[in-house]
């Protein structure tokens, strides 16, 4: 079989080299980046045998076709250059064939080789250049470029290839990333000197020895398998130490095919090597004639450990007269022009190994201080589209939720008692993340009666978006038979969305007619359930004569549905209730469950609004844990912060005096609350960003966003007691403390300006705001947005603020080198176009 692959590959290559050429003069003819339309008879017609091409057909040009015909067009000249034509065909409404009949038949392209067809790709996996780049060349590689999923597969194909080839193995998260792309094009034109082996499973690449598999990172590793000649000896692998990109690719392999030891015999400075060529250091390891064999093992085991960062060649002194070679034993000679060559003395081998990977590291790390500042808006610094992009290889279980169309929209949400859909769009991050934790949610509640889950995408459906009132994505809703939708519009992650779900499908508020239920609802009995998504019951008492306070309250229940349960109990008796827990009507009771008290409120407000905003305070905790997700509420009270920061749980005696201090004399004036760290990391960015060189822990801070933006430390050398630290509350009061920082009045915004989206619309389009995706346009771009945006007065944008290997058997070197008197012991962008190689 392996006979046979080999005439194979190099038949591929005079194939591609054919429609290179034939490429060339089509480019000559017209805009390279130009897509060519045609009828169906034309391109049918105009097919060649051996001739690949990739073609969509369409029809009617839906916004999610439009993006990706953008999409398309933007990778015509770089496919040219693989000699692959790339054509739209415009179909006739009357045409009924295969690829112009069905509907489904216009959501895909379609890779021909003359007229046979190799591949559909569905335009939902061509999202981009990078991706119909790489889905392309990895379906006409399909032969030459192995798919893998095991480490049995992959040693398999190593000792069929012993003595013979090498191996190139890759692993990338997904297919159709720039590092798919990247490995696919090398393959292109290494694919005859090596065979290319692909795998995205992690598991794999930590096999191996990837131990970052988890992380955001795609590999690459040179199996020597071809200077292996014993089926029993294992094949060396060495990794690339760089990113994945077509530019760095072909360095590696370069310096993969150069000899592992160069032998020389003049002077070092008129020695010139591949790795000096391409920017790596050259490490000379000198010998003489008496230890020549001993000093080409050495100079071996060295060339492995720096294979891909430098290269080593052998110095005879005895063929050079230099008088610096008798005194040294290492030399070194780097890329830069016109660098003196360093003549050393060492004691080791890993003296030189060190030597030449900390010139390297401060190398990198000089280039990456270089590059910071004008690199700035090429860094896509979010952290959302990261998690989405390296979870992009997960197969999600979208069984479990329905798809639906403008013509299944309307019929299924009168299915089931509660129909939730989400509401999103398919090539945006943020949509993209709820995604993943919808279809969690989805697990969570299989089986569960009454509830089913939904999507619409956005951008293939806009009218029903449209119709739905959604003007921002995504968006969750849920419908209820006979009553108006609810919209989530909490945190993006599923135990949120879970409790919403849950606590949405409990009617609010619960009517309750004797006092009885009144104690079992504030007992937990009913609903108990879904007592463990909320640790408040609220519940109103009100005389029947109070009419416009109980339905002032069934509203607010209305509004806070999904986040707390709410009571109503509106009866003769209620004075009874009054009476029981000394409040006057009318009023709210709260249940804390956890704690087993019941508090009682007045209703002094008796407008919806105000009954909300009562029961939210309320809700409130006294002394409570601050979070990511409960920060905004306790801002939202926009008083000094009392934080107590903690590397852990408080222990009882510093929670006793935090809960005085909330309790105490002057408490309203301030919020008394605490961070865990280990809880919230971030919380050691704000200790950071506080001051210059963060205090031991735990640390009492007073900070006031709201007003001056001053911090202020706790003494250190005294106790966290109430009476200490009202004591100096009273001085920060006088004005006889010294702030620790000051915090910047500035508004906190992302990091880049948001992509301008409206470009990407025409006016007939719905107008969604997308928000939390971050880009690279400037202020004037952002005006000329607005003053679109104030031109299509449907159109609403939200900016968001956010706070050794080891040496050969039989040929160890040892740990000195002893053929020496005296004794010794990023980062670039993707390429678009691939001229380089």
């Amino acid at each position: 079989m392996d006979e046979i692959m080999l005439p194979q590959v190099n038949g591929w290559v005079s194939c591609f080299s054919f429609l290179l050429l034939g490429t060339y003069s089509m480019a000559a003819a017209r805009n390279a980046n130009t897509l060519l339309e045609l009828s169906p008879q034309e391109y049918f017609s105009s097919l060649q045998p051996g001739r690949a091409s990739l073609v969509y057909f369409s029809r009617a040009v839906s916004p999610g076709v439009r993006l990706f015909l953008e999409q398309l067009e933007n990778s015509v000249g770089a496919l040219q250059d693989y000699g692959i034509s790339v054509v739209k065909v415009n179909c006739l409404k009357e045409d009924v064939s295969r690829y112009c009949g069905k509907e489904n038949a216009l959501m895909k392209a379609y890779l021909f080789r003359g007229n046979v067809l190799l591949r559909e790709f569905p335009t939902d996996a061509l999202f981009d250049v990078n991706a119909i780049v790489a889905n392309t060349l990895f379906a006409l590689l399909f032969n030459e470029v192995k798919y893998i999923t095991t480490l049995v597969e992959l040693q398999n194909l190593e000792n069929s290839l012993k003595g013979r080839s090498n191996v190139v193995f890759a692993y990338v998260p997904a297919i159709g990333t720039p590092e798919h792309r990247a490995v696919m094009e090398a393959a292109f034109v290494y694919g005859t000197a090596h065979q290319f082996v692909l795998t995205t499973e992690a598991a794999l690449a930590k096999d191996i020895g990837h131990e970052d598999s988890d992380a955001l990172s795609a590999r690459l590793f040179f199996c020597h398998c071809q200077r292996v000649p014993d089926l029993t000896q294992p094949c060396r692998r060495t990794p690339m130490g760089q990113s994945l990109t077509t530019l760095n690719i072909h360095t590696y392999l370069k310096l993969m095919a150069a000899p592992i030891v160069t032998e020389v015999a003049e002077d070092p400075e008129k020695v010139s090597t591949v790795h000096l060529q391409l920017g790596l250091p050259l490490v000379f390891i000198l010998s003489q004639k008496e230890t020549y064999e001993v000093d080409k093992r050495t100079a071996e085991f060295v060339a492995w450990q720096l294979l891909g960062k430098a290269g080593v060649a052998l110095l005879s002194r005895d063929s050079v007269e230099l008088n610096v070679l008798l005194r040294s034993n290492v030399a070194l000679k780097t890329a830069e022009e016109g660098a003196p060559i360093k003549y050393l003395v060492l004691e080791d081998t890993d003296e030189i190994i060190a030597l030449v990977e900390d010139k390297i590291k401060g190398e990198q790390i000089q280039e990456d201080e270089d590059e910071s500042d004008s690199n700035d808006q090429d860094i896509q610094d979010d952290q959302v589209m990261e998690a989405v992009y390296r979870d992009r290889k997960r197969e999600l279980p979208l069984e479990l939720i329905r798809t639906l169309t403008e013509e299944t929209f309307n019929a299924a949400l009168t299915e089931t008692a509660h129909m939730v859909v989400l509401f999103y769009a398919s090539w945006e991050a943020v949509s993209l993340a709820m995604l993943q934790s919808y279809v969690e949610v989805a697990i969570a509640l299989k089986g569960t009666q009454g509830i089913s889950l939904a999507k619409v995408n956005c951008w293939d459906w806009p009218d029903v978006c449209m119709k739905q009132n959604v003007t921002q994505f995504p968006i969750t809703k849920m419908y209820e038979k006979g009553a108006r939708s609810l919209t989530y519009a909490g945190m993006l992650g599923t135990a949120e969305l879970l409790r919403f779900l849950r606590l949405s499908s409990i009617s609010c508020p619960v009517k309750l007619t004797t006092i009885e239920e009144v104690d079992e609802y504030l007992s937990g009995e009913v609903h108990a359930d879904s007592l463990s998504y909320h640790s408040t019951s609220v519940l109103g008492i009100f005389h029947p004569s109070m009419k416009e306070a109980r339905e002032a309250f069934v509203e607010a229940g209305n509004v806070l549905r999904g986040y707390v349960t709410t009571g109503l109990y509106a009866e003769d008796d209620a004075l009874v209730l009054a009476h029981k827990y000394a409040v006057p009507l009318p009023a709210l009771l709260l249940a804390r469950h956890e704690d087993h008290r019941i508090d009682s409120v007045p209703l002094s407000k008796q407008s919806a609004p105000d009954i909300v905003q009562t029961i939210r305070s309320q809700l409130l905790e006294t002394f409570p844990e601050i979070t990511v997700e409960n920060l905004p509420d306790y801002l939202s009270l926009e008083k000094p912060l009392l934080v107590l920061f903690n590397d852990g749980g408080l222990n009882r005696s510093m929670r006793m005096e935090m809960l005085s201090l909330a309790n105490g004399k002057g408490h309203e004036a301030f919020l008394a609350c605490w961070m865990n760290l280990k809880n919230t990391p971030v919380g050691r960015g704000v200790l950071k960003a506080y001051f210059s060189t963060p205090p031991p822990l735990p640390l009492l801070a007073w900070v006031n966003l709201h007003s001056g933006g001053q911090v202020f430390a706790f003494p250190a050398d005294q106790p966290v007691t109430e009476t200490n630290v009202l004591s100096w509350l009273e001085k920060l009061k006088a004005g006889l403390e010294i702030p620790s920082a000051t915090l910047s009045d500035e508004a906190w915004k992302p990091p880049l300006p948001a992509y301008n989206f409206l470009r990407m619309m025409e006016a007939t389009l719905p107008k969604f705001t997308v928000h939390t995706v971050y880009s690279r346009g400037g202020t004037d771009e952002l005006q000329q947005a607005e003053e679109v945006s104030e031109e299509k007065s449907t159109v609403r944008e939200e900016q968001v603020e956010e706070p050794g290997l080891e040496a050969e058997e039989g040929q160890s070197p040892g740990r000195d080198l002893r053929g020496t008197v005296p004794r010794l012991a990023g980062r670039e962008k993707p390429p678009k176009r691939h001229t380089e190689l």
